[in-house]
């Protein structure tokens, strides 16, 4: 019942992932990332967090993301109504879609990244959302923003919006966790502005000064 993006900048070294959904909460359910392993996408009509997390530990343990992802779907009996990406830290990609789910399905795969969604308006969704993360010469954290615009205006959910969510993770940086959980109007707009709300002023000063993977003990006067 979502589409996503994930993706990885190969200039800052940083990872990330954006998602809409036409129910609730879609931040909690379908993002997961970690600095060691890359980041993943479980949704679907039954999504599993236990794929999410698991598919992580897995490529953090060596695993290319192919491998990774067949391991965890394979033994689940539920796994026809779920749909799973997972990208590692050079930005390949692989992806599983039950066939339970419902039209339009798939993912598409490209340079650095994967998009996938179900519940799609039409075929051409993910191809927007892709054409648009890749074209786009804005910040990393702008540009998977304005891959969700492009992947609503192409038709997004079938059923529209209700919750959207970004997660960014950087070396150098603290984690960029945000999410719209409730909606109705327009999450991505609401994530949008919460974005710049957390990219700038006190907030962003007081960010500076939290620990890092680059620096696990940091504090600044």
């Amino acid at each position: 019942m979502t589409f996503s993006i994930l993706a990885r900048d190969p200039v800052t070294g940083a990872i990330g992932g954006a998602a809409a959904t036409g129910s609730l909460c879609v931040g909690g359910w379908v993002l997961r990332g970690d600095l060691r392993a890359g980041m993943s996408a479980s949704q679907g009509a039954a999504p599993s967090t236990f794929w999410g997390e698991e598919v992580l530990l897995r490529m953090r343990d060596g695993a290319d993301p192919e491998r990774a992802v067949a391991e965890v779907t394979a033994p689940d009996r539920g796994r026809a109504y779920r749909q799973l990406a997972a990208m590692d830290l050079s930005g390949a990609a692989a992806s599983f879609t039950g066939a339970s789910n419902q039209d339009v399905k798939g993912a598409l795969t490209f340079e650095d990244g994967i998009a996938t969604g179900n519940m799609l308006g039409n075929e051409t969704v993910l191809g927007a959302m892709t054409t648009s993360f890749a074209g786009s010469d804005r910040d990393f954290a702008q540009r998977l923003l304005t891959a969700l615009s492009a992947a609503r205006d192409a038709g997004g959910d079938f059923r529209g919006l209700l919750s959207a969510a970004l997660l960014v993770l950087h070396p150098d940086r603290p984690p960029l966790t945000l999410r719209i959980d409730h909606h109705p109007e327009d999450p991505i707009g609401a994530l949008r502005e919460l974005h710049g709300k957390a990219t700038t002023g006190e907030y962003a000063d007081w960010a500076r000064q939290v620990p890092v993977m680059t620096d696990r003990e940091r504090v600044l006067d």
